[in-house]
């Protein structure tokens, strides 16, 4: 396989440029090393080990991680100082303390009282604390105590009180960038959310309390403002890969677009106009419906293509218009798709097919896929040990 070309691969399947992967993230480092801020990248997007060296620069430290599968992958291949930010589910809180007692720095978020309580019935052995993130909803509409509500202060001052936890930090997304359609507009919104972020920490000064500050998207962490100098850390993901959603907000160019997706024509439609691929949801996911002129996705040098629609092992491909000239399109005819969103596609493949200059350098395979429930046992066996 090492050395054969991209095209030589079975479809479909999910190949990755290792040259833009490093070059996005030198960029995001040099970035944020230059303003004096620390980058905490999300390993989402891949939940690769091969990534997850490149993001940290070999340190494997300083992650952040949405499921504790993440974390424990992670974890059991020498990282540490992770991160779950994912508001703590009750029923989780003893999987996060068996990680908290066994790194060195294992942290968690929250966004209510209710988990602090889950967290204060749960001592940690050893005289360790919980390092505890205080989830901050700064009008992203998602996760997190609003911004405004004096909850929000209450609720940081309670877990600064808690014997046993420490408030590390205040964690924001900076989500609604998403919506945001050029630089303009994602450093209006970054500069909301960092305003909203650093008001609030000049609160908890107020009241005595330090910690660090942080938000995160690749938006606003791709087009950063100078106030976004005064956080403590940032924690970007999706740059890693980006996709074609991250080119329509205005984070990078197409060039900038580490993931592709092969497939290849396998059937004529001529009553209907259309192609028929390799390539249905499973292979690329469905994010992106309605939201590009080229349907689910850009067809990589056919502008004149739309990924009209998937079933599960199917794609259905129609001309923007006029009739199609199947002569250019013979069965077996190989397409290169850009996905719309690349942390969905990545979801749907258990193994990434990694090249350089089309030529394949090697294979990786995300740690972080299985469901939450089928890591218990190896938790468990941790615990004993």
């Amino acid at each position: 396989m090492e050395g054969d070309h991209i095209t030589t691969l079975s479809t479909p399947v999910m190949v990755v440029d290792v040259d833009i992967v490093k070059r996005n993230a030198e960029k995001m480092r040099e970035h944020w090393t230059k303003l004096g801020v620390t980058l905490r990248p999300h390993m989402k997007t891949h939940k690769t080990l091969e990534c997850g060296d490149i993001m940290t620069g070999g340190s494997r430290s300083c992650i952040v991680v949405s499921t504790l599968a993440e974390a424990g992958f992670y974890a059991d291949h020498g990282y540490d100082d992770i991160l779950y930010a994912y508001s703590v589910p009750f029923d989780k809180v003893e999987r996060c303390a068996v990680l908290a007692e066994r790194l060195s720095l294992f942290q968690v978020l929250l966004d209510h009282r209710d988990a602090l309580e889950q967290l204060r019935k749960r001592p940690l052995t050893d005289r360790r604390v919980w390092h505890v993130w205080l989830k901050l909803d700064c009008d992203n509409g998602r996760a997190g105590v609003l911004h405004s509500e004096p909850e929000a202060l209450r609720l940081a001052q309670a877990i600064s009180e808690s014997e046993g936890v420490e408030l590390t930090g205040v964690y924001a997304h900076c989500g609604n960038t998403y919506g945001c359609r050029g630089a303009e507009q994602i450093h209006a919104v970054a500069h909301e959310t960092t305003t909203l972020v650093l008001q609030f920490m000049e609160k908890l000064k107020a009241v005595g309390i330090s910690c660090k500050s942080s938000i995160g998207s690749t938006p606003s962490c791709s087009q950063p403002i100078s106030d976004m100098a005064k956080l403590s850390e940032v924690h970007p993901g999706n740059y890693v890969f980006f996709d074609v959603q991250q080119s329509v907000i205005g984070s990078c160019g197409l060039e900038d677009v580490a993931v592709r997706v092969l497939s290849r024509v396998i059937g004529h439609s001529p009553h209907r106009n259309q192609l028929l691929l390799d390539c249905g949801w499973s292979a690329l996911s469905l994010d992106g419906a309605g939201k590009l002129p080229t349907g689910y996705a850009v067809i990589e040098g056919h502008p004149d293509l739309r990924l009209l629609s998937m079933t599960q092992e199917h794609g259905r491909v129609e001309p923007l218009s006029g009739q199609l000239d199947y002569s250019r399109y013979p069965l077996g005819t190989l397409l290169t798709i850009i996905p719309y969103h690349a942390c969905a596609t990545a979801m749907m493949h258990s193994v990434y097919y990694v090249h350089s200059g089309g030529r394949l350098v090697g294979k990786c395979s995300p740690g972080g896929n299985q469901p939450e429930q089928s890591w218990t046992e190896s938790l468990i066996t941790l615990k004993l040990k």
